[in-house]
């Protein structure tokens, strides 16, 4: 395990208080550790609490080359308000892209190969200087989420955080009214969870935020945070 144990005993301690947990992890951790963003309807409030403790925070944004004119104009809109001043967009390698999708369909046939290569491969790729990274997950976005804890181990021996872990939506609501936060322009269109523009569907009033996503496959995680380490650590 690359983290020190007395680090990871440090985040322990913070609990679920999200702010504690960043304060530590982007303290003890300075550029061994990076939040992945991917600008989407509840960014902003894990955005804002980084930028607060350390706006030159490395951020990974994966720019798959498939989303929302929208969701590239509020990347840069969050990161000028914010004040953040290492925002990565990662692209997909273009050698393997005209390989494996050159007309931009695979995503309509075999998404989980279309996640794979746009998500997966560029964020393992831009993650080998990094030993940590922050995630902006909460328990109440998917069952598939329900379980998860604040801290994670991750493959490499690298560890995942997820400080909002326990954040609802009506508390990030509350906390992006309070803060004056810009929101994603597609939220006020029925979009409560905002992927790829081909792969995302707005949803009904009251139903799964996350419905949209993938409609109709039977797929509800782009595969990032799928795989899990050869060994668990502390």
């Amino acid at each position: 395990m690359r983290i020190d144990a007395d680090v990871v005993a440090e985040l322990k301690q913070a609990g679920e208080n999200a702010s504690d947990v960043l304060r530590v992890a982007l303290a003890r951790l300075r550029g061994r550790i990076a939040l992945v963003s991917s600008f989407g309807a509840e960014s902003a409030v894990m955005l804002a609490l980084a930028a607060e403790i350390d706006p030159a925070v490395p951020v990974l944004f994966l720019e798959t080359g498939q989303h929302f004119p929208e969701t590239l104009a509020y990347r840069h809109e969050l990161a000028r308000v914010l004040g953040l001043r290492d925002v990565r967009d990662l692209h997909p390698n273009p050698v393997q892209l005209e390989k494996r999708d050159p007309t931009a369909e695979l995503w309509a046939f075999d998404p989980d190969a279309c996640c794979a290569l746009r998500k997966v491969e560029p964020l393992d790729e831009a993650m080998i200087p990094f030993d940590a990274w922050i995630t902006g997950r909460k328990r109440t976005q998917a069952a598939t989420r329900q379980g998860l804890p604040v801290i994670e181990d991750a493959p490499g021996g690298k560890i995942k955080l997820n400080p909002l872990i326990a954040w609802t939506p009506r508390e990030l609501d509350a906390e992006m009214t309070r803060r004056n936060l810009p929101r994603h322009p597609l939220t006020l269109r029925g979009y409560p969870s905002i992927g790829c523009a081909p792969c995302t569907r707005p949803v009904a009033e009251g139903a799964d935020p996350r419905e949209g996503r993938w409609a109709g496959k039977a797929k509800t995680e782009c595969g990032i945070h799928m795989r899990k380490p050869a060994r668990q650590g502390a």
